[in-house]
């Protein structure tokens, strides 16, 4: 895990990665403020055992949270961390990234035949491996593992709830201007 990093204390971001120095004021309504940036050694976030230490975490939901954890962990490889309720909610992680499965409410479902609402990125060491395993429990596979000029392998499947999923393998550390897209900040 070399390449990855997160905002959690003792983590090593890549040199590639490394924040600058000095972070550049942020001008506002003709306001100057200060960027707090944390450096390795401390974390924005307090830590709370009863809440994914990711900082972005997407809530989907399924008609069976269990039967979703369990093909979700075979299929994908996340791991159950927190269980709410029989089949309410659960927390899974997988890597240093984590995912809330819910059950159907009111105003939450899962999503409707052929209609793609989102789809949820997760990075992996082996897209062609990973593929093959999803396949292996009933993934949908929509599209097969294809290279990038962007310098990612990546495939996109279709989960039992109807959730897309695409999965991402770096092959090199290419920069956005090389492939038409445009830095815009670095951090």
């Amino acid at each position: 895990m070399a390449d990855s990093w997160t905002y959690g204390a003792g983590m090593n971001r890549p040199a590639s990665l490394a924040r600058p120095a000095h972070t550049p004021p942020l001008l506002f309504r003709g306001r100057v403020f200060r960027r707090r940036v944390p450096d390795d050694r401390e974390s924005a976030m307090k830590p709370n055992r009863s809440i994914p230490s990711s900082t972005v975490i997407p809530v989907l939901i399924y008609p069976d949270v269990r039967a979703a954890v369990a093909w979700l962990g075979a299929a994908f490889g996340f791991v159950e961390r927190v269980r709410i309720g029989e089949d309410h909610r659960a927390q899974l992680g997988f890597g240093d990234g984590a995912v809330i499965v819910g059950d159907t409410r009111k105003d939450r479902r899962p999503p409707r035949p052929g209609e793609v609402t989102h789809s949820v990125m997760v990075r992996v060491e082996d897209a062609r491996a990973h593929c093959e395993q999803a396949r292996a429990h009933g993934a949908r596979i929509v599209m097969e593992p294809t290279d990038f000029e962007y310098g990612e392998r990546q495939y996109t499947a279709e989960d039992l709830a109807g959730h897309r999923w695409t999965f991402s393998q770096t092959l090199a550390d290419i920069a956005p201007e090389e492939w038409g897209g445009q830095s815009v900040s670095v951090g």
